[in-house]
């Protein structure tokens, strides 16, 4: 498995692979956050495979919103059929196998395996299959199922980082600001509770499940 070079002059490449619109901002937006202040050579490519024409305009606002600033950057919406990726899997498939021979990613955010929705199982199973040397972190989404695992990966995150993130789902989806579950209290609790979780200094954080991690050190 591949790491992650820490070295502050290497260019770091993170891909993100979303099923739908908001779900990679929910996930991971405040790691991204953190690590566009931490790193000053980075390079993005932002993959969302389901949104229809409003969910499209709402994915390319909050993606340059979150990555505003990093000049190397890709940002993808597709719109394969919401609810049916395991019936379509050989389509989205094929995408995967077209992602691999042009990305080599340091570090790939993707869905939690066990998440109860069937489109973010699948794009969870499909970056396994494809990226077998890389770092993956799966992030969560709650949700009405409510499939929280135990998380065991944890991103220390300031509060301002959390307001930050929160402010740029509140803005750029605005489609789905009348569902209950999308709200500032309910971003801001989740967060709260893994920075409970992790003992963070600031009281947030937000949470990975890492199947497979090498420490790389000479003895």
């Amino acid at each position: 498995m591949q790491g992650i070079s820490f070295k502050s002059g290497n260019e770091l490449r993170v891909l993100c692979l979303g099923a739908h619109s908001d779900d990679i901002e929910i996930g991971c937006g405040g790691t991204i956050l953190k690590l566009i202040e931490r790193y000053r050579k980075i390079r993005f490519y932002w993959v969302v495979f389901s949104a229809d024409k409003e969910r499209a305009k709402e994915t390319l606002s909050s993606a340059r919103s979150f990555l505003r600033g990093v000049t190397e950057k890709k940002i993808e919406v597709h719109n394969y059929r919401e609810n049916y990726f395991p019936y379509i899997g050989s389509e989205i498939k094929d995408f995967f196998e077209k992602l691999e021979k042009t990305n080599n990613p340091d570090l790939i955010f993707t869905h939690f395996r066990n998440d109860l929705h069937q489109d973010h199982r699948l794009i969870s199973e499909l970056t396994w299959n494809t990226f077998r040397d890389h770092m993956i972190l799966e992030y969560e989404i709650f949700k009405y199922d409510g499939d929280l695992g135990s998380p065991n990966f944890f991103v220390l995150l300031e509060k301002k980082t959390c307001q930050k993130k929160i402010r740029f789902l509140m803005e750029n989806f605005e489609s789905q600001r009348g569902k209950r579950w999308f709200s500032e209290e309910a971003f801001s609790s989740l967060m709260k509770l893994r920075g409970i979780e992790s003992n963070s200094e600031s009281g947030y954080a937000e949470a990975f499940f890492c199947r497979k991690i090498v420490l790389g050190l000479r003895l």
